[in-house]
């Protein structure tokens, strides 16, 4: 390997000196961050230069430029071309020009780098920062900002380009603000903000990119930033901070210097974090990303500690094992999940944060995790505590779950898991080998652990490759592939014994298919390996049966096998000693055989017999199979058994062919073209096969292969498989044109003229698509005639006669369908001729194959550096020869045309026959297949394709004339379009005769087509299929310039290449494909260069005449030719500058003549040509037409026909965005800009050759950009105030759409909203009709908010766009956190209703304190308007009189129109306090008298909910804005209010009408301070429980609204201690309802009593190291609490022993226990739920088993036994499940009842499961004896219960403990059954009569034996899939068979149970797992189970 990069490094050495510096383009998004500055490893002086200066830390693989046929342009002439782009991008920008200025020199540049063009260094360096500025540009549209940090993403997506920290530093802290509006809006004043209306997915995409950039000296900064937010009381804000830390800390390595910033740092604290999140499957995912992307960027760091758990403690490492255990979910005996939903409700916005699941889904955390921690040091470990260990630990728990009878909803994540770690592991592998990875030498990898690993993982990948999931069994197949290639000598042999039985159909189907699929998988990797290659030709003869069609599948899989072995090997006899003669017939070498064949003769004598000794060798051996054949085997002798293994190929070739023509004579039809269906799939595949298995053929073989196909094509004509017997055909032409075509085209040719003139082949016109039975043979032959001449280079010269001849007959003589197939010979006959592309298909270069070919020439790996590629190029004759054909061809069409659509056709237009219009449209298409087949030839920039091309840079100001209306127009795109081309080696001379022809000829053809168009309309106007063929025509004429687009050449070659590369590609290699890959992916690369050159050009005159063309069909009354022409209409408005402006006003009037007519299908013909396609941006950028169509649109809204109004729907949102404002102002930092310019230039075609000049351009553009957006702005007001108008006047749907432009088009920062506006929103907030009334009142509520923003904002738009908000009711004040009693006195001002400052925010000192908190005044508030504002707010005020207000609050009294609506609404409730705001300010007609009066009126008597729900909002709107009013209306206020309040709160509640009131008081506490509405929360904390009253509802709803208040306080609330003790004195309330909403309100208090406010973040972090390295453990239950608890079990305890045993009647016992239980049962299922794990072990478990056995109250025994299982789910720290697990033995051992030690089972098995990692020796040891103990219970259930719960944690133990655990349990049942043999009767007693009771022996007896036999029975189930069986299993079965079978009743019936359900199990299987057994053994189970029927 070493020696072979070292040369790869020297042939790039030469490519650069070159200038060829260019290399592979490697998709693998996410490579580990190993510190740039050393991925340069061993560099030698003159290449670090170039390195540094072309920005690549590792040169391309692949020189793409070096192997074009042309020459190419030189590296400094492409970094001008982009230091030319980045000058126009300057500009753009600096002049404000975004769309389409800067947005165009963005794709440009994305375009030049799709060329795999390098950026410099400086180039990249300087536009990352750019875009990365850009992207969070206040001021620029959203969709723009998206644009740009797509680009920010592309240039930062692969990691060699720039190394971070070194290259390149991002700030992250302009991303935290944008992110910050979304994730924790209450620290912005308003909501109403410029970023708020982002896409934050883009957002935290740029995170993920940009994380990588950040500067790990930042991470101090980030904590402090961070780390104060975090707060459980409001558990959003902790989820936040864990996304933000997962977005945005750098985890690369910190510098050596700074210790303190070293990981284990700050890892504790997290860990402390992350406990404080209990039961949270978000947090876990989120913990496990930061762990293993820290994992990942330490590795490379030498100055970080580094151990057997990576830069984990052994105790972080067993804690993130635990966790992986969790998140796999995988089902526990009668666990419930692990995770609670509830805690990750309380996420809220923080789910914004998430990363894409399906991008990063959590396997790929933790196999990144583990496979980075990985070291030899893990091998060093003492007590196997390495990751290394527990990795081995963990497969092996949970191996049973991969098998496939044994699927589920954890099927995908573990064989997502296992292919994630192969992957992984070989990506570190490879990359460490290679030296890609620079790696302290005692953190590499070695020998040792890649076989550790490999051995962990085969037997789980051997089982998932039979997965019943089709994804899991993908999964699988890739990770036995990475294993294989990691060591084939652990893996081949065991996959080649499970293959052989399943190719020689051994077993059921799918075996077979995901054999042949693991066997196309491992081709490659078998090919290499010595002596496993020997087997690879009898693979192949035993893959043949798989082609059957009867089994299109399996036929799938098979073909990619055979295709896969033929892009490895090649079939070459190597028996044979070959010698070349060069012939003279074609220069070609041939194999001549001289003599005798050589010494050990073409047998295949010596390779069978080898073949067949080891697959014997397979059958015997067991599992575990290991063969190294390199060891065993001499080369010599290898060598000779590989070469007589090659004998056999011929035969292999005849009998593949055979099978292949079979299946095509059996195919059915396929039902139509592009359905997915299997046949076609095969169809598709069979090309792909065909080419690398006919390009390896020896020359000899190659011979048999032609003659053979040849041979069925002239005998056969198979209709349905015509399309796979062309591509057959036209493969075996590309190996060897001249043999193939010399051997093919004669039989064709003569073939087709018998077909037509003696059997008269398409001698008549056809209907429809079927093809007539005696055109068949016919199309059959010109089918494969026309594959058999495309793309098969020069040779096919010497037949141009015939060729030619043929093509003119054909016309002649031929009608109907056959002729489409003749215009596609012609089409495909000019493809060949002038098209460049690559002929070379070989494995080998041709002067290997001179050399001949040996054994070594197996499975080689092909350095993409040395290629020889042949290319066709075409040459004058050819050239010649298109031409010829092009001018007769298509002069004969041109001319058919032109008689056709003149009046002398011989055809008549009688409108009967069909005849005439099939006659245009087969010439139509004639004409449109010779034209994409010239293509190639023509030039966009000749004088006939275009007026003028934009090569004269020079900015052509004076095209403006000086009327104003340019100011509206779109700004000018033709000023923007590039100059830059590259060479594509066009074949013609320019100015040359046939140049001059073919041009000609195109011009011609665009006039023609005109007539016709203008024929067709006039006269034939219903003539579908030949307007169809028109536009088609029209379609390829516009777009089929220098290359095929309309055929989308270039999709087809990238999508067939990627399919073909896939399985080639392994993590952390570089294009090791074969050959002709290679060479496919160059012909690749020359297609690209063409099409990269091919963009828009002007339009010339005939383009205009054609584009209007296709805008009047584009409204045409016919369905089809409308649709035609609108796609034919889209890609020539692509293809052409300037098109959009010409197309849009024929369209705009085709739509108004539409309107005027009610012409139903024109209208949507021009709505869809309008708004669905490319024009819609456009209209709305260019305000000559955006007035019209906002107007044209309205109109459509009228017309009643669904399917418009549909579309109107689908478009509102298009024509909203016209109406938007805007951008003003975007606000960039200069310097960043500046430092993109590229240095001066001294060419003369540069926009500006200096940075001065460039700035002098500025000015005028940028003045020209403003001063049309004024022009258009008075536009759109004029618009608005002219819809006002329309609005008042007419229908309400009308109106309603009318409204929203309105409001878009008048709705600005500046003006706020026009009088008229105003007017109409305030008075419509109380329209009749419903919609209307929604559609004002949320405008209303948008006016009222930005006039509140405006003044925030101090009035400015610039502070609007940066977010700078200044709300004079803030204050800021200090905290004193260095006082160590300043929490306590914080949190006691919460008692006191007096203060001076409101702190309405959760999060200051729930963690940690910072210098300063924020907080609010206490008076009215002092937020100031100008008089811009004030004038709106006295507008508004004066259209609300008592009138309005009455109206209004009639409309929220209305029952509402739907379900989903009867709720508190918010925005009515908003628009009552805006109205209140007004009134304060005495704004308003009317008086707050006024308003008490309607308010009292509404609520009436309150015996409607309705009325209630009014009531509710319009009191939320008062008390939620009586806050900023002055002192004596806010008494007011709350005078008025709070009597109310207290006397619905009291009893006017009810079950109907208590949401609407809880809602309210929500709105008024939640999330702020309790002090603002101290009169509510101080009367709701003085609630007691009335024990007399009867009246359940009002109690429990009276709790529910206390509950409400206090977790929306949080640990505000300090009012707790006495509702804590009214309630624990009467937990055994009477009624349930109260019951409940006590239980869960106390879990409430207990929660939200908890904080940890540290004075400041270093004092957390020390706190947290100090402790331990998991931090020191949350909720750990005070004394008080403890006290609480205590209390309560020993109350419960002794009304136990009060409670008679057997009553029905509920007594305080069973009511208190359920209200404790609800308490617990909230308190577990939340994150706080460790704070009762102390008191699990005593208090709880033994009460719990106490309630199940209550039989008389259900009730509470499903909720006890609920509770019950969350026990062992909750998180216990190591240590803490010592005493669990004693009190659960303790049960298990002396409870007298035997349900509770049945249900104790339950528990243990889940806690030995969960704590599989955490749980010491001593404990796990104590569970099995007490288990085992278990198994002598009296009590069967139990005995049962005992044997499952042992399998199970026999099953999840790690292997070495489980086999110590196995042999003793072994022995101890061994004995037990010896020890207590049954009692043997006494000889002629008659067999007892079944009276007699058993004594007290026999009972101990059978309780013995019966204990035994089902432990026995737990270590058999304990593996139910394992094959072949354990060595001990056959022992143990024929023991139980033997011993104890025939034992009378249950112990006997056990037996044959256990045997059976043995048996039934490995049906699958059986034949392998037979061999495990003596032949006694199998005679001994068989006598129990397989009794013979006749005995």
């Amino acid at each position: 390997m070493a020696g072979e990069s070292a040369q790869h490094d020297r042939i790039g050495l030469l490519g650069h000196a070159n200038g060829f510096g260019s290399g592979a383009d490697d998709s693998r998004a996410t490579s580990p961050g190993i510190g740039g500055d050393r991925a340069l490893i061993g560099s030698s002086g003159d290449k670090d230069i170039d390195m540094a200066r072309l920005g690549r830390t590792r040169p391309r693989v692949f020189p793409y430029a070096k192997y074009l046929p042309y020459e190419t342009e030189t590296p400094e002439q492409r970094e001008k071309d982009m230091d030319e782009m980045i000058r126009l991008l300057y500009v753009s920008i600096k002049s404000g020009d975004f769309v389409p200025g800067a947005v165009h020199w963005t794709k440009e540049i994305r375009g030049w780098m799709s060329l795999k063009f390098d950026l410099t260094r400086k180039q990249r360096i300087s536009l990352v920062e750019l875009y990365y500025e850009l992207a969070l540009a206040p001021g620029l549209e959203y969709s723009v900002a998206e644009r740009f940090a797509s680009m920010f993403m592309v240039l930062t997506k692969r990691k060699h380009y720039l190394r971070p920290g070194v290259d390149l530093t991002l700030d992250w802290r302009p991303l935290w603000k944008e992110l910050k509006i979304f994730v924790l809006p209450s620290e912005s004043s308003t909501q109403n903000t410029y970023s708020s209306k982002r896409n934050v997915r883009t957002l935290t995409k740029m995170c993920t990119f940009a994380q990588l950039f950040f500067d790990p000296k930042e991470v101090p900064a980030m904590m402090e930033e961070f780390l104060p937010y975090y707060s459980m009381s409001f558990s959003e804000n902790a989820f936040v901070v864990l996304g933000l830390f997962n977005l945005m800390l750098p985890t690369a390595a910190p510098p050596s210097d700074q210790p303190d910033l070293a990981p284990q740092s700050f890892l504790p604290t997290f860990f402390h974090l992350w406990s404080t999140i209990n039961r949270s499957m978000m947090t876990d995912t989120r913990f496990l990303d930061i762990f293993s992307r820290q994992a990942r960027d330490c590795l490379g760091a030498e100055h970080i500690p580094f151990g057997p758990c990576g830069l984990f403690t052994e105790e972080q490492s067993s804690l993130i094992f635990t966790a992986v255990l969790r998140l796999l979910e995988i089902p526990v005996g009668q666990a419930t999940t692990p995770y609670s939903a509830t805690v990750d409700l309380g996420a809220g916005n923080a789910i914004l944060l998430e990363r894409d699941p399906r991008k990063h889904p959590v396997s790929h955390s933790i196999a990144r995790w583990i496979v980075m921690s990985l070291s030899p040091q893990c091998l060093e470990a003492k007590d196997g505590k390495s990751v290394l260990h527990q990795l081995e630990a963990l497969l092996q728990g949970i191996e049973t779950f991969f098998h496939p009878s044994n699927s589920g909803s954890w099927t995908k994540p573990l064989a997502q898991l296992i292919y994630y770690l192969a992957d992984f592991f070989v990506m570190r592998w490879n990359r460490e080998q290679s030296g890609e990875y620079d790696i302290p030498a005692d953190r590499k990898l070695n020998d040792e652990v890649k076989r550790r690993f490999v051995l962990c993982l085969r037997d789980v990948v051997f089982m998932g490759i039979y997965a019943k999931s089709g994804t899991a069994m993908n999964y699988a197949l890739s990770t036995l592939q990475s294993l294989a290639s990691l060591e084939p000598t652990l893996i081949l042999p065991g996959a080649l014994q499970r293959i052989y039985p399943a190719m020689q159909g051994l077993v059921e189907v799918h075996r077979t298919v995901s054999s042949i699929r693991a066997l196309q998988m491992l081709s490659k990797i078998i090919a290499k390996t010595k002596g496993f290659r020997c087997h690879l030709t009898t693979l192949l003869g035993l893959a043949l049966p798989g082609v059957d069609a009867n089994d299109l599948d399996k036929t799938m899989h098979s073909l990619a096998f055979i295709q896969a072995v033929c892009y490895n090997i090649p079939l070459h006899d190597l028996t044979k000693a070959p010698k070349h003669e060069k012939s003279d017939l074609n220069g070609d070498y041939e194999m001549v055989d001289h003599g005798s064949p050589s010494a050990q003769g073409g047998s295949t004598d010596l390779a069978v017999q080898w073949i067949t000794s080891q697959v014997s060798h397979f059958e015997q051996a067991g599992p575990g199979l290991e063969i190294d054949y390199a060891a065993e085997m001499s080369d010599e002798d290898e060598e000779a058994i590989l070469k007589s293994s090659t004998a056999g190929f011929s035969e292999f070739i005849i009998s593949f062919l055979g099978r292949v023509f079979t299946l095509l004579q059996n195919l059915p039809d396929a039902a139509r073209v592009k359905s997915g269906s299997p046949e076609e799939n095969v169809v598709n595949t069979l090309p792909a096969t065909f080419s690398p298995l006919l390009a390896s053929l020896s020359p000899e073989l190659y011979d048999v292969a032609l003659e053979h196909v040849a041979r069925f094509v002239s005998n056969h004509v198979v209709h349905q498989a015509r399309d796979a017997m062309a591509f057959i055909c036209n493969a075996m032409v590309k190996i060897s044109p001249k043999k193939a075509l010399g051997r093919l085209l004669p039989d064709l040719i003569s073939s087709i003229r018998t077909e037509i003139s003696e059997n008269g082949a398409g001698s008549t016109r056809t209907t429809g698509s079927e093809i007539l039975p005696r055109d068949r043979a016919l199309v059959w032959h010109v089918s494969l005639l026309s594959m058999c001449v495309v793309h098969v280079g020069k040779d096919i010269l010497e037949f141009q006669e015939d060729l030619f001849s043929i093509a003119n007959y054909m016309q002649d003589t031929c009608k109907g369908i056959p002729l489409v197939h003749v215009s596609n010979f012609v089409h495909h006959l000019l493809l060949n001729l002038t098209v460049t592309y690559t002929i070379d298909y070989s494995l080998f270069n041709k002067s290997e194959l001179e050399k001949g070919l040996s054994t070594e020439s197996w499975g080689r790996t092909v350095d993409p550096t040395t290629l020889e590629i042949q290319w066709h190029v075409p040459e004058q004759e050819e050239l010649a020869f298109a031409t010829r054909v092009c001018e007769a061809q298509g002069g004969r069409a041109l001319k058919a045309l032109n008689e056709l659509i003149s009046d002398t056709a011989q055809i008549k237009r009688d409108g009967v026959g069909k005849d005439w219009s099939d006659e245009v449209s087969r010439n139509l298409v004639l004409l449109r297949l010779i034209i994409s087949g010239v293509s190639r030839l023509f030039r966009s920039d000749d004088g006939s394709v275009t007026p003028f091309t934009f090569d004269d840079t020079a900015v052509n100001e004076q095209m403006d004339t000086d009327d104003d209306s340019h100011d509206l127009n779109e700004p000018d795109e033709e000023k923007i379009r590039r100059a830059f081309h590259y060479p594509t080696g066009y074949p013609l001379e320019i100015g040359s005769e046939s140049y001059e022809t073919v041009h000609r000829f195109r011009k011609t053809v665009g006039e023609t087509l005109h007539r016709v168009h203008e024929f067709l309309v006039k006269n034939q106007e219903d003539d579908v299929p030949c307007f169809n063929s028109l536009y088609t025509a029209y379609k390829s004429w516009f777009i089929d310039i220098g290359i095929e687009r309309s055929a989308h050449v270039l999709d087809r070659l990238t999508r067939l290449l990627s399919a073909d590369t896939h399985p080639f590609k392994f993590s952390g290699t570089r294009k090791q494909y074969p050959r002709p890959l290679l060479v496919r992916r160059a012909n690749l690369y020359h297609f690209q260069r063409l099409r990269f050159n091919e963009h828009p050009r002007a339009a010339s005159e005939l383009d205009k005449t054609l584009l209007l063309d296709l805008a009047n069909s584009s409204t045409s009354v016919y369905t089809d030719i409308r649709r035609t022409a609108q796609s034919a209409g889209e890609q020539a408005i692509k293809s052409i500058v300037g098109a959009k402006p010409l197309i849009i006003p024929t369209l705009l009037n085709a739509l108004e003549e539409a309107l005027k007519k009610g012409d139903h299908p024109r209208i949507k013909g021009a709505m869809f040509s309008l708004l669905f396609g490319s024009l819609a941006k456009p209209i709305g950028r260019n305000w000559k037409f955006a007035p019209r169509m906002i107007k044209l649109f309205i109109e459509v809204s009228d017309a009643d026909r669904p399917s418009i109004q549909k579309l109107v729907g689908q478009s509102s949102f298009s024509i909203q965005g016209m109406t938007n404002a805007m951008d003003r102002m975007v606000i960039l930092d200069e310097a960043t800009l500046k430092a993109i310019w590229p240095g001066d230039s001294d060419s003369p075609r540069t926009v500006a050759r200096t940075i001065e000049e460039a700035d002098a351009l500025v000015p005028p553009k940028k003045d020209k950009i403003q001063q049309r957006r004024k022009v258009v702005e008075a536009k759109k007001s004029e618009l608005a105030a002219e819809l006002i108008d329309m609005v008042k006047k007419s229908h309400w749907k009308k109106a309603s759409r009318t409204a929203v432009m309105v409001i878009g088009l008048d709705y600005r920062f500046e003006t706020i909203a026009s009088q008229a506006m105003l007017e109409l929103v305030v008075k419509g907030v109380i329209d009749p009709h419903p919609q209307l009334r929604t559609l004002y009142a949320t405008s209303l509520n948008a006016i009222f908010s930005l006039v509140q923003t405006r003044a925030l904002t101090g009035h400015k738009y610039e502070n609007y766009l940066k977010d700078e908000q200044h709300d004079p009711d803030e204050l800021v004040a200090p905290t004193e956190r260095d006082d160590p009693t300043w929490t306590q006195r914080y949190l006691e001002a919460f008692t006191k209703p007096e203060t001076d400052m409101y702190l309405d925010s959760d999060f200051p000192g729930w963690l940690v304190w910072q210098k300063t908190m924020r907080g609010y005044h206490t008076g009215p508030s002092k937020l100031e308007y100008d008089e811009l504002e004030t004038k709106v707010r006295k507008q508004m005020g004066s259209y609300i009189d008592r009138h309005w207000l009455s109206t209004y609050f009639g409309y929220m009294k209305q029952e509402p129109r739907d379900q989903q609506a009867d709720r508190f609404r918010m925005h009515s409730s908003m628009i009552v306090a805006y109205a209140m705001d007004l009134l304060a300010a005495g704004l308003t007609v009317a008086t707050f008298d006024d308003v008490k009066d309607l308010a009292q009126a509404v609520y009436g008597d309150g015996s409607d909910k309705h009325q209630h729900r009014a009531m509710a909002e319009i009191m939320g709107a008062m008390l939620s804005s009586a806050e900023d009013f002055s002192v004596e209306l806010k008494e007011k206020i709350w005078e008025f209010a709070f009597p109310i309040l207290r006397r619905i709160f009291t009893d006017g509640l009810t079950p109907e009408n208590a949401s609407y009131w809880s809602t309210l008081v929500t709105l008024v506490v939640g999330g702020k301070d309790p002090r603002r509405a101290w009169p509510m929360i101080d009367w709701l904390a003085g609630f007691r429980l009335d024990m007399d009253t009867n009246a359940a509802f009002k109690e429990s709803s009276k709790i529910t609204l206390l509950g409400l208040v206090i977790s929306s306080c949080g640990w505000h609330f300090q009012l707790e201690k006495p509702v804590v003790e009214n309630f624990l004195q009467h937990l055994d309330h009477p009624y349930k309802g109260v019951r409940e909403v006590m239980g869960t309100t106390l879990s409430t208090i207990f929660r939200t009593r908890y904080h940890e406010s540290y004075k400041d973040i270093p004092s957390l972090l020390e706190d947290q190291r100090t402790a331990s390295s998991v931090g020191k453990r949350p909720y750990q239950p005070t004394e008080e609490f403890s006290a609480i608890v205590k209390d309560v079990f020993e109350r419960l305890e002794k009304w136990r022993k009060e409670r008679p045993p057997g009553i029905q009647t509920p007594t305080p016992y069973t009511q208190a226990s359920k209200t404790v239980l609800l308490w617990l049962d909230t308190s577990l299922a939340s994150y706080d739920c460790t704070v009762l794990v102390p008191f699990f072990p005593h208090g709880f478990m033994e009460q719990l088993l106490h309630m199940m056995d209550i039989k008389e109250d259900p009730e509470l025994q499903s909720l006890a036994y609920h509770v019950f299982r969350h026990l062992p789910n909750i998180p216990h720290r190591p240590g803490e499940d010592t005493a669990f697990v004693a009190s659960l033995i303790k049960i298990g051992r002396e409870s007298t009842s035997w349900h509770q030690r049945l249900r104790v089972l339950i528990n243990m098995q889940v806690i030995y499961f969960r704590h599989i990692f955490l749980m010491p020796l001593k404990q796990s040891n104590d569970l099995f004896v007490c288990v085992r103990g278990m198994l002598h219970d009296p009590q069967l259930e139990v005995r049962l219960g005992a044997a499952a719960t042992l399998g199970g944690m026999v099953r999840c133990s790690p292997t070495g403990f489980r086999n110590e655990k196995i042999d003793e349990l072994k022995k101890h049942f061994y004995k037990l059954l010896v020890d207590n043999p049954l009692p043997k009767r006494p000889k002629g007693q008659a067999a007892p009569s079944g009276t007699n009771t058993p004594t007290q022996e026999q009972n101990r007896v059978v309780l013995a034996r019966h204990a035994a036999v089902l432990g026995l029975g737990a270590l058999v189930q304990a593996f139910p899939y394992t094959s072949p069986p354990q060595e001990w299993l056959p022992e143990v079965l024929a023991t139980l068979a033997g011993k104890a079978a025939g034992d009378p009743g249950m112990v006997g019936k056990s037996v044959k149970t256990i045997l059976s359900d043995f048996k039934k199990t490995r049906q699958d299987t059986w034949q392998i797992d037979v061999k495990a057994f003596t032949q006694e053994q199998l005679e001994d189970l068989e006598g129990v189970l397989w009794k013979s029927y006749f005995a």
